[in-house]
């Protein structure tokens, strides 16, 4: 069993950033969860959502040591359903009972894979999901960006994806 899955989060599967992820996966040989596929509700201060797919997501995800966080930057942020996602993990540091699921994150690797029409990945955009992984004790484990101003051109990428892959594969497992 691969110790890598990979959580994707964009408006079109199909789209830019589906496609850097795809090449991605297949080179490692992982699986790819796409979120619009999941019923995950915002973060809810009441706590009344806990009976949709994050929860169930979020134990699968702890199964491995490396998750790819793949998103879009949009407006110098993750797309809507990652935030989401992201905010959801709230749910570990308010309820009790799940306290000891959501440190299990801890030592977990984090890496960016991400599409913008800009020349590299903003730093706000980059920072914010640095933060939050150290928040949550979690390794940084590096990102990965292709600029699609002028579509989603494959070979511009392939020395980045080349390093990316090898990077993700050579670090070490929890």
């Amino acid at each position: 069993m691969s110790n890598t899955i990979a959580v994707f989060a964009s408006a079109r599967r199909n789209g830019n950033t589906g496609k850097f992820i795809d090449w991605i996966s297949d080179a490692l040989r992982i699986d790819v969860i796409d979120l619009s596929e999941k019923d995950i509700s915002p973060y809810d201060y009441d706590h009344k959502n806990l009976n949709d797919d994050f929860l169930p997501l979020m134990h699968k995800l702890l199964e491995y040591n490396k998750i790819i966080f793949v998103t879009p930057v949009y407006w110098y942020g993750p797309s809507a359903q990652m935030k989401v996602f992201i905010d959801r993990t709230s749910d570990f540091l308010d309820i009790e009972e799940l306290k000891d699921i959501g440190r299990r994150l801890r030592k977990k690797t984090a890496y960016i894979v991400c599409t913008s029409i800009s020349s590299d990945a903003d730093a706000s955009f980059i920072n914010s999901l640095k933060d939050t992984f150290e928040y949550l004790g979690m390794e940084y484990g590096g990102y990965i960006h292709a600029n699609c101003e002028d579509g989603y051109i494959k070979e511009n990428y392939r020395q980045d994806v080349d390093r990316f892959v090898t990077s993700v594969r050579e670090s070490a497992c929890v």
